[in-house]
């Protein structure tokens, strides 16, 4: 038996079609019901939801065997995990933005708020820039506008939220996508299946 977890919410939806696709259904899933676990022993898999930020940990502790996570949770957290499969779903960009007209004063250290603080240390690290990471959880793109930051680093998927606050991006941190990771002893113990699961899944997102 595969335990899987899935991202609540759209994205987690869209992937468990996929599975289905790929040849792993399980149609309790989609009835209408407060239920958090499903199972179809026929095809040697169960499902689980959970919160999209939590599915690396379950992986990552092995509580599931695999797992869809974003490529965002991945460079945030760096759980210990394989990463096998690019999904091609949920795709978007982690930015930098600021203020309409903004230009950086090098002199100073640079305040920058997000809900991503690692990965925004390490990318100004990488140009070698002094910051002061501002954590927040949401609304992100009001500190800006409020004097609480310079710049903010998000996700951005139209850019119309940023458009909306006179905001405008002024740089791209990485590309950002749904991925299939494995539990490391999972992968050990189990790899026959996960590569098949693996492989389907790829084949079922080439037709798409």
């Amino acid at each position: 038996m595969l335990n899987v977890a899935l991202p609540k919410g759209r994205l987690g939806e869209k992937v468990y079609a996929l599975f289905a696709k790929a040849g792993y259904p399980c149609p309790e899933i989609l009835s209408d019901t407060r239920k958090l676990i499903f199972e179809n022993s026929e095809k040697g898999i169960r499902y689980f939801w959970v919160k999209p930020s939590d599915v690396s940990i379950y992986v990552e502790r092995g509580a599931a065997d695999v797992g869809v996570a974003g490529k965002d949770i991945l460079l945030e957290y760096a759980p210990d995990v394989y990463e096998l499969l690019d999904l091609n779903m949920g795709k978007c960009r982690m930015c930098i933005a600021a203020p309409e007209g903004y230009r950086d004063d090098e002199n100073r250290t640079l305040r920058v708020a997000t809900k991503f603080a690692n990965i925004t240390r390490n990318y100004y690290a990488s140009l070698g820039r002094d910051i002061d990471v501002i954590h927040l959880n949401g609304s992100i793109e009001i500190a800006p506008l409020l004097g609480l930051s310079d710049v903010i680093a998000d996700i951005v998927e139209t850019g119309t939220t940023l458009r909306e606050n006179h905001l405008a991006v002024i740089g791209t941190i990485a590309q950002i996508s749904a991925r299939l990771i494995s539990n490391k002893a999972s992968y050990k113990f189990k790899q026959d299946a996960i590569d098949e699961l693996t492989r389907l899944l790829r084949e079922a997102g080439k037709e798409a």
